[in-house]
């Protein structure tokens, strides 16, 4: 049976000058209502093993509760923390979830409304409270759950903590108790997790924490904290299956399927991350993902993430997918291959200035080539001269064959009569002797 115990603590606020009220103008332009009644709460706590619950009350009469609108304002604070939680309430409790913290700084104050309007007619000053919860010697609790069925929690120990104590892990969901399997443990023999497969898990249904604190040395000497889960929050989904890759028309699609998950399946349910080479990351809903691809050559790798977004709030990632390659090897790249050309050449060019440097080609082949000597510049030109007459004296001569002159020794006695009119006669002579 769960225990309660109930103390009542009664905190009157007595206003003076020092407390601060808060009157509100009226929208209908009446002067401001001032707390004349001086409106008092009274406050007490009921505790249960895993929660706190917080009572107040006023000292309302009868007439104001149905001539007003009662309402309350709560601000409360946990021990070691920043936020301050703060709600509106009709009801005079409020169940206040301690899971690991040891204490709440409280407060509250009651606001009495107008029926017609709507508007404040009279407030109270703040009534606060300090609950002290006993010590906590856990902190940074993490579960997980992950391939459907198993289950991981683990925790740290405070350095405050006994030397002599141990830690004993359970769990309660779908009406059940269970037990810790295996516990991961530390070299002193100090439970700080435990570890459970083969678990069944109802995704509407919270699994609560009981993380017991037990003293060895007074095994009746016990602390107990508690903190509940609902298991799709929790739920670490394997990478996205079956990832395949496609280019067309410059473009890449990919495309996969959701993992296995304990809660809904519904594809409105994930929320996707794609990663690719040398781009953001990138946020999808669908299951899949097109984007231009502008280098069909180059190599790149993608892959895929999920967790539950949608239907249920879930932090924890997957793991990244297996890399899938992106690569279109009908489409090489072209300046790639232009630059490699480019180099090859440059390469073997400089081979073969080395090689002609160093066997003297470049000697031969730039050589220049020699002038013609003026006796050979004067016998070409004296041919020439020799020719033009020639033909002209065989115009002449072809009239005087019918007299029998012969015609060989008439040519060669119009180049005899040319080479001495040149002064190259000697030359012709050794010319007809060779």
């Amino acid at each position: 049976m769960t225990r309660a115990t109930v103390i009542p603590i009664i905190l009157i606020l007595s206003f003076s000058q020092n407390e601060a009220l808060f009157p509100t103008s009226l929208a209908s332009g009446r002067p401001d209502v001032v707390d004349a009644l001086g409106l008092r709460n009274v406050l007490w706590i009921t505790k249960h093993e895993s929660r706190v619950i917080l009572f107040w009350n006023n000292n309302l009469t009868k007439e104001e509760t149905e001539k007003y609108t009662v309402k309350y304002i709560l601000s409360y604070k946990f021990f070691n923390s920043t936020h301050e939680r703060k709600e509106r309430l009709k009801e005079k409790k409020k169940r206040i979830h301690l899971e690991f913290h040891s204490g709440f700084n409280a407060k509250v104050k009651t606001q009495l409304f107008s029926k017609e309007t709507e508007d404040v007619i009279k407030e109270s000053g703040w009534t606060e409270f300090i609950y002290k919860a006993p010590p906590v010697y856990i902190q940074n609790l993490s579960c997980i759950i992950y391939n459907i069925s198993f289950f991981n929690c683990t925790w740290n120990i405070k350095a405050e903590a006994p030397k002599d104590i141990q830690i004993i892990f359970s769990y309660r969901h779908v009406g059940k108790d269970f037990e810790c399997q295996q516990y991961i443990k530390t070299t002193r023999k100090k439970n700080i997790g435990c570890h459970m497969k083969g678990i069944h898990f109802q995704p509407s249904r919270k699994i609560n924490l009981n993380i017991t604190i037990r003293d060895l040395r007074n095994n009746s000497k016990r602390l107990s904290y508690y903190k509940a889960f609902t298991p799709q929050t929790i739920e670490k989904l394997n990478p996205p299956l079956n990832i395949s890759v496609s280019l067309e028309n410059r473009s890449i699609k990919i495309h996969w399927k959701p993992p296995p998950t304990i809660g809904s399946a519904s594809k409105k349910c994930f929320f996707y991350q794609v990663k690719i080479t040398d781009r953001k990351i990138v946020n999808v809903t669908a299951e899949k993902y097109e984007y231009p691809f502008h280098q069909p050559g180059k190599k790149c790798v993608a892959q895929v993430r999920v967790k539950k977004e949608v239907c249920v709030r879930n932090k924890v990632w997957s793991e990244w997918s297996e890399s899938v390659l992106i690569y279109d090897e009908k489409t090489p790249d072209i300046i790639l291959f232009c630059l490699t050309l480019f180099c090859l050449l440059i390469f073997l060019g400089g081979l073969l200035i080395c090689a002609c440097r160093r066997y003297g080609c470049l000697e031969v082949i730039t050589m220049p080539v020699p002038r013609p000597s003026d006796n050979i510049k004067a016998w070409l030109a004296a041919d020439e001269t020799c020719h033009q007459k020639q033909m002209s004296m065989q115009m002449e001569t072809h009239s005087e064959v019918t007299m029998g002159i012969p015609e060989e020794s008439g040519e060669e006695n119009i180049q005899q009569r040319c080479l001495k009119e040149s002064g190259l006669e000697g030359v012709w002579i050794r010319r007809s002797l060779d």
